[in-house]
């Protein structure tokens, strides 16, 4: 994404018709003094949503060559397993 954002680029690294109207409906709406504080959180928000994009790209790049995706993941296994057990000894399904 370029790094000098629109209305128009928000719009578009949202992703979701929803989203843009959120986005839309709160800057129309903005007094006067606040409208850059909205335009930069909305900012903030597409600029997250365009990195985790890319994020879910790489992840899915790597799979696909069958190799770990990257990055530093923390094996959440034993706590999942000490957490069913502990629903289980408790009469969860």
């Amino acid at each position: 994404m370029s790094t000098s954002w629109t209305i128009e680029s928000i719009c578009d690294a949202l992703g979701s018709p929803a989203l843009s109207q959120r986005f839309l409906a709160e800057i129309n709406r903005a007094p006067a003094h606040q409208i850059l504080d909205v335009f930069a959180r909305w900012e903030r928000i597409a600029k997250d949503i365009v990195a985790a994009v890319e994020r879910g790209r790489e992840i899915a790049a790597a799979e696909e060559r069958g190799e770990e995706p990257p990055g530093d993941w923390i094996d959440g296994t034993a706590r999942i397993e000490a957490a069913a057990a502990r629903f289980q000894s408790q009469g969860a399904a």
